[in-house]
Protein backbone atom coordinates (compact mmCIF):
# COMPACT_ATOMS: atom_id res chain seq x y z
CA UNK A 1 0.00 0.00 0.00
CA UNK A 2 1.22 3.85 -0.76
CA UNK A 3 0.65 5.04 2.67
CA UNK A 4 2.90 2.01 3.96
CA UNK A 5 5.70 3.60 2.40
CA UNK A 6 7.46 0.04 1.50
CA UNK A 7 6.26 -2.41 -1.37
CA UNK A 8 4.86 -5.61 0.39
CA UNK A 9 5.32 -8.80 -1.26
CA UNK A 10 2.81 -10.60 -2.88
CA UNK A 11 -1.04 -9.27 -3.98
CA UNK A 12 -1.23 -5.68 -3.53
CA UNK A 13 -4.33 -4.51 -1.21
CA UNK A 14 -5.95 -3.27 -4.37
CA UNK A 15 -5.87 -6.90 -6.01
CA UNK A 16 -6.72 -8.17 -2.17
CA UNK A 17 -9.96 -6.56 -2.64
CA UNK A 18 -10.64 -7.57 -6.14
CA UNK A 19 -9.98 -4.65 -8.13
CA UNK A 20 -12.07 -1.13 -9.27
CA UNK A 21 -15.64 -2.94 -8.96
CA UNK A 22 -14.88 -3.29 -5.03
CA UNK A 23 -13.16 -0.22 -4.41
CA UNK A 24 -15.92 1.43 -6.22
CA UNK A 25 -18.38 -0.28 -4.02
CA UNK A 26 -16.33 0.41 -0.76
CA UNK A 27 -16.23 4.48 -1.62
CA UNK A 28 -20.41 4.39 -2.80
CA UNK A 29 -21.00 2.79 0.73
CA UNK A 30 -18.73 5.18 2.20
CA UNK A 31 -20.42 7.92 0.84
CA UNK A 32 -23.97 6.90 1.37
CA UNK A 33 -23.39 6.10 5.00
CA UNK A 34 -22.12 9.39 5.10
CA UNK A 35 -24.62 11.23 3.62
CA UNK A 36 -27.67 9.29 5.33
CA UNK A 37 -26.31 8.35 9.02
CA UNK A 38 -26.83 11.30 11.89
CA UNK A 39 -23.61 10.22 13.12
CA UNK A 40 -21.39 11.33 10.61
CA UNK A 41 -23.49 14.63 9.86
CA UNK A 42 -19.94 16.67 10.96
CA UNK A 43 -18.13 15.02 8.29
CA UNK A 44 -20.97 15.21 5.72
CA UNK A 45 -21.22 19.28 6.20
CA UNK A 46 -17.66 19.47 5.09
CA UNK A 47 -18.75 18.31 1.34
CA UNK A 48 -20.79 19.79 -1.04
CA UNK A 49 -24.12 19.02 -1.67
CA UNK A 50 -23.76 16.79 -5.04
CA UNK A 51 -21.30 13.91 -3.98
CA UNK A 52 -20.67 12.70 -7.35
CA UNK A 53 -17.09 14.64 -7.96
CA UNK A 54 -16.24 13.75 -4.25
CA UNK A 55 -16.71 10.04 -4.79
CA UNK A 56 -14.73 10.25 -8.06
CA UNK A 57 -11.97 11.30 -6.79
CA UNK A 58 -11.88 9.08 -3.34
CA UNK A 59 -12.09 5.95 -6.20
CA UNK A 60 -9.51 7.17 -8.02
CA UNK A 61 -7.52 8.08 -5.36
CA UNK A 62 -7.93 4.91 -3.39
CA UNK A 63 -7.23 2.82 -6.59
CA UNK A 64 -3.52 3.75 -6.49
CA UNK A 65 -3.24 4.14 -3.03
CA UNK A 66 -3.87 0.62 -3.12
CA UNK A 67 -1.33 -0.47 -5.11
CA UNK A 68 -3.80 -0.19 -8.16
CA UNK A 69 -3.86 2.35 -11.47
CA UNK A 70 -2.71 6.12 -10.70
CA UNK A 71 -5.87 7.26 -11.62
CA UNK A 72 -6.27 10.31 -9.56
CA UNK A 73 -2.25 10.98 -10.29
CA UNK A 74 -3.09 10.75 -14.28
CA UNK A 75 -5.96 13.51 -13.63
CA UNK A 76 -4.60 15.78 -11.29
CA UNK A 77 -0.66 15.06 -10.41
CA UNK A 78 0.10 14.12 -6.75
CA UNK A 79 -2.58 14.04 -4.58
CA UNK A 80 -0.99 16.67 -2.23
CA UNK A 81 -3.79 15.55 0.49
CA UNK A 82 -3.19 17.74 3.53
CA UNK A 83 -2.61 20.88 1.32
CA UNK A 84 -5.83 20.01 -0.15
CA UNK A 85 -7.68 19.47 2.88
CA UNK A 86 -6.28 22.43 4.48
CA UNK A 87 -9.00 24.73 3.94
CA UNK A 88 -11.54 22.32 6.31
CA UNK A 89 -12.01 22.07 9.82
CA UNK A 90 -10.53 18.89 10.33
CA UNK A 91 -10.20 17.59 14.31
CA UNK A 92 -10.35 14.94 16.56
CA UNK A 93 -14.04 14.39 15.82
CA UNK A 94 -14.18 14.96 12.11
CA UNK A 95 -10.98 12.31 11.73
CA UNK A 96 -12.97 9.52 14.35
CA UNK A 97 -16.35 10.39 12.15
CA UNK A 98 -14.09 9.10 8.88
CA UNK A 99 -12.68 6.32 10.57
CA UNK A 100 -15.99 5.07 12.07
CA UNK A 101 -17.92 5.44 8.67
CA UNK A 102 -15.25 4.05 6.77
CA UNK A 103 -14.85 1.31 9.43
CA UNK A 104 -18.86 0.34 8.65
CA UNK A 105 -18.39 0.58 4.79
CA UNK A 106 -15.53 -1.57 5.12
CA UNK A 107 -17.52 -4.18 7.54
CA UNK A 108 -20.43 -3.59 5.40
CA UNK A 109 -18.85 -4.44 2.03
CA UNK A 110 -17.36 -7.71 3.14
CA UNK A 111 -13.74 -6.84 3.52
CA UNK A 112 -11.44 -10.10 4.67
CA UNK A 113 -11.03 -9.17 7.73
CA UNK A 114 -7.06 -9.34 7.81
CA UNK A 115 -6.91 -6.91 4.85
CA UNK A 116 -9.60 -4.42 6.82
CA UNK A 117 -7.13 -4.68 9.73
CA UNK A 118 -4.48 -3.16 7.91
CA UNK A 119 -6.42 -0.66 5.83
CA UNK A 120 -7.90 0.29 9.35
CA UNK A 121 -4.17 0.85 10.04
CA UNK A 122 -2.90 3.20 7.24
CA UNK A 123 -6.06 5.02 7.23
CA UNK A 124 -6.52 6.13 10.31
CA UNK A 125 -2.88 7.10 10.00
CA UNK A 126 -3.78 9.36 6.89
CA UNK A 127 -6.53 10.64 8.10
CA UNK A 128 -4.93 11.64 11.49
CA UNK A 129 -2.70 13.54 9.17
CA UNK A 130 -5.26 15.05 7.65
CA UNK A 131 -6.39 16.72 11.01
CA UNK A 132 -5.59 20.82 11.11
CA UNK A 133 -7.53 22.39 14.44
Amino acid sequence: MAADGAAAAGPTPFERLGGEGPVRALVDRFYDLMDLEPQFAALRALHPQELSGSRDKLFWFLCGWLGGPDHYIERFGHPMLRARHMPYAIGLAERDQWMACMLLAMQEEAVDPGLAERLTRAFFGTADWMRNR
